[in-house]
Formats: structure tokens, C-alpha cells, sequence
């Protein structure tokens, strides 16, 4: 992928072999975030992952919206959270919240994290009664 994108580090080849992500710039400038896989939950995400073409000419392998949620709430960060509510209200109604709740929490467990998966319930809750109150 370094010969194809523009890294965003000097060190992008060994920062991605010690964190597990590649930070690239695609030629329209867009900044991208490769994840590479190391548990089960990434080899499962990447069992479901499609190809999305945002040219003729280029495509990408991407996550399902299910995964990106997982990821993201995995992470945690504030942009994170925010990216997750931007998801489910884009997917609404098409999401397997299911799935979603079901590789989350055993992640989240290991990182020490469970009441992150709270906070997932707590947007998702909020996301249903924005999108379903009436005017």
C-alpha cells in the first residue's frame, strides 16, 4: 500500500507494524486509516468486508457499518463516539445491532472497558428517539 498512497509518517511502515495501522493519504487527500488484523474480531471483519469504489479506477476493501461501529467504539475517543451516532443515524434500520453488541462487549471486556458498551446504548437510544419523534 506505500507504493500505491502517500504515507503520513516517515515511520509509517514500523509505526504500522507496531500499532497495527497504517496511516495513508489517498491523491485526492483524504486521510485513511488501514487497521491490520490480529484477533478474531478483525478476521471476521475483514471475512465481511466489501470492495467500495470511489472512482472508475479505485476501489477499496472497507469494513461493514456493523465493524466501523465496533472499531470505533472500541476506541473510544469523542470523535469516535460521534462518528458511531453518525453511522447509526446513516444506516438506520439497517444495522444487526445484534452482531454489533455481540463482538463489542468481549473486546471491551478485555481492554477493561465495559461500560463503554453502555455508552453505546445510551447513543443508540438517543439516535432512535431523534429519528422516530414526530414534528
Amino acid at each position: 500500500m506505500l507504493e500505491t498512497f502517500a504515507a503520513r509518517r516517515a515511520d509509517a511502515r514500523e509505526f504500522a507494524l507496531s500499532r497495527r495501522v497504517l496511516l495513508i493519504r489517498t491523491s485526492e487527500g483524504v486521510d485513511v486509516d488501514v487497521t491490520l488484523g490480529a484477533v478474531p474480531f478483525e478476521e471476521r471483519t475483514v471475512q465481511r468486508a466489501s470492495n467500495w469504489s470511489w472512482t472508475e479506477n479505485q476501489s477499496l476493501f472497507t469494513c461493514s457499518a456493523e465493524d466501523l461501529i465496533v472499531h470505533k467504539a472500541f476506541a473510544g475517543r469523542g470523535l469516535d463516539w460521534g462518528d458511531v451516532e453518525r453511522v447509526l443515524i446513516r444506516q438506520h434500520g439497517k444495522l444487526d445491532l445484534k452482531q454489533i453488541r455481540a463482538e463489542l462487549k468481549p473486546l471491551l471486556e478485555l481492554k477493561g472497558e465495559p461500560e463503554a458498551l453502555e455508552k453505546l446504548e445510551q447513543i443508540l437510544a438517543t439516535v432512535e428517539r431523534r429519528l422516530n419523534a414526530k414534528p
